[in-house]
């Protein structure tokens, strides 16, 4: 087994340590009302006292999980606690989705607190999950907490549930599914697969949505149920939203996203709200996606690095900027005091008449019109997604649709860097007071290959936004940020549309329960772009 796991840091190209590792199985921890969740205690040897990292987890504590989150830290000289949250892998108690990782967690530090080997302080690490289990108990873990290290996760998941009002099903339906199969041999291996296969062919049943967590896992889950009965302002979210505790978060924090990853812009809130309370944290955003295998490799050597700096007193290995951006495009990993980064300017690339997209107000002319179905909605080709590589693809098939508007620039004379936050500015009118506006900005190659870089969405309702006396709405979306370089010789290219299904939940256009209707009517959009309604992209424009 030691070999194994020598063998297996070996083939991700981890740092190897001094230490040799022993490790303490199924450690009992208990916690309120009398449960008990089973941790793995990696020791290295020749150190009885030296710092812990902490890892809480619902994906198990063996196999690659033992071995990245346990292992290695062990043989870097860090005693090193994976745990199995409430409910899986023999812990005691109900698995309860985020529910109880605060009041598990902090219990844990208790325990942590009484044990031989505890030296006084600790650290926290892992993405995802694991990630928002760090922030449920940060700001109240106490001063043995010296650092975390959290990767591709935010300290509140409901925004990303509902991202721009929509519901992200395939996300919700692709989580359940891989969690229901956790404890299956060899899951691991299978997860991101067979859990995304089994969330689009629920999705594409036509079946109601309340329907199809039981179509995709074979039994229904408590969980997408109540996700999908409970909006962001509910009390189910209330025990579950960390985020307004972050700014009192006083352990220094080093965090991981990707460009393709489903939590990068909340992420990216939690490093605001640190810097807006004065801490300095570390930022890394790399050309990865939720559940990409070369971003874990990062995220150990990022951890192995701040460890040593908080918990060590050796900062040697510390960067001097605080922000690392990968810009796609370019190829190229930049470094930065601060993110959003300075020198950049907003600039607005406007939609025009014939599909055209450019830098200057557009000329009198008719608004662009398409019709959306919701029974055959529009699709999304990769973006966003907690399985898969979700890096972008070639759009074309998608641009041939008539439910499809896009805007081309003309070829570019030169390099057009954007790093920062994308945004739209839409004038939209709709037959349907209940409808979405999808948003998204690809980078077209000399070759006519459409990638995807960025998207987001927008469900409008009554009054949100309020329509003009022409039944015009100024609509607002939120793309996800972005660091990339458009190369002389390419097109900039915006599409406009009304769905990205499975990704986002079908707007019926009625207004009816999102989880029972069906019922669905046809929406009649129309996008302006006139000297009085200048629709427009917003770009983040180096120099």
């Amino acid at each position: 087994m030691r070999l194994a796991r020598r063998l297996g840091a070996a083939a991700m190209r981890l740092p190897r340590g001094s230490h040799d590792v022993a490790v303490q199985r199924d450690v009992a921890v208990p916690v309120a009302e009398g449960v008990i969740l089973l941790s793995d205690h990696y020791m290295p040897v020749g150190s009885d006292r030296s710092p812990t990292v902490l890892v809480r987890s619902p994906y198990g504590r063996r196999g690659p999980f033992g071995m990245l989150y346990g292992y290695v830290f062990a043989e870097h000289g860090f005693h090193s606690v994976v745990q199995s949250v409430r409910g899986g892998f023999g812990s005691g108690g109900a698995f309860d989705p985020l529910g109880d990782e605060r009041d598990d967690g902090l219990a844990t530090v208790d325990w942590l607190r009484t044990q031989p080997w505890f030296d006084g302080s600790f650290a926290m690490f892992g993405p995802s999950y694991i990630g928002f289990a760090q922030w449920a108990i940060a700001a109240e873990a106490g001063p043995e907490l010296k650092a975390m290290a959290t990767q591709v996760t935010a300290s509140q998941f409901h925004d990303a549930m509902y991202y721009g009002g929509g519901f992200a099903l395939e996300a919700a339906l692709t989580w359940v599914d891989m969690t229901a199969r956790m404890e299956h041999p060899l899951s691991w291996l299978t997860a991101d697969f067979v859990s995304s296969r089994r969330a689009r062919r629920a999705a594409s049943s036509g079946r109601p949505l309340a329907e199809l967590d039981a179509l995709a896992t074979g039994q229904q889950s408590r969980f997408f149920q109540d996700v999908l009965r409970n909006g962001p302002e509910t009390p189910f979210w209330a025990r579950r939203d960390f985020s307004a505790a972050v700014a009192a978060v006083e352990a220094p924090v080093t965090m991981m996203g990707g460009w393709y990853d489903v939590f990068l812009p909340w992420q990216l809130a939690d490093y605001a709200a640190l810097r807006g309370a004065g801490r300095r944290p570390y930022l890394t955003i790399g050309p990865w996606s939720h559940s990409d295998g070369r971003m874990m490799r990062a995220a150990v050597i990022d951890a192995l690095t701040w460890f040593r700096a908080h918990l060590s007193g050796d900062s040697s290995q510390l960067r001097d900027n605080p922000v690392r951006l990968h810009v796609t495009g370019a190829g190229e990993w930049r470094e930065f005091p601060d993110w959003p980064v300075s020198g950049i300017r907003e600039k607005k690339w406007r939609l025009q008449p014939h599909g055209g997209l450019a830098p200057v107000d557009p000329p009198e002319s008719a608004p662009d019109t398409y019709r959306y179905d919701p029974a055959h909605p529009t699709p999304c080709v990769s973006g966003p997604s907690i399985t898969g590589s979700g890096k972008p693809a070639d759009q074309r098939r998608l641009e041939s649709r008539h439910d499809v508007l896009a805007f081309t620039s003309p070829v570019l004379t030169e390099d057009l860097e954007i790093i920062g936050p994308v945004g739209a500015e839409l004038y939209v009118r709709s037959d349907r007071i209940h409808t979405d506006v999808v948003v998204r900005l690809c980078d077209v190659g000399s070759n006519g290959e459409s990638l995807n870089l960025c998207e987001g969405m927008r469900r409008l309702t009554p009054g949100t936004p309020e329509p003009d006396g022409d039944g015009v709405r100024r609509v607002h979306v939120e793309l996800w940020p972005a660091a990339h370089r458009f190369r002389a010789g390419h097109r900039v290219r915006l599409h406009v549309c009304s769905g990205a299904y499975p990704r986002v939940a079908r707007n019926p256009g009625t207004g009816a329960d999102l989880g029972t209707a069906t019922h669905m009517v046809t929406a009649d959009q129309a996008v302006f772009h006139d000297p009085g309604r200048p629709s427009a992209v917003v770009l983040p424009v180096v120099g």
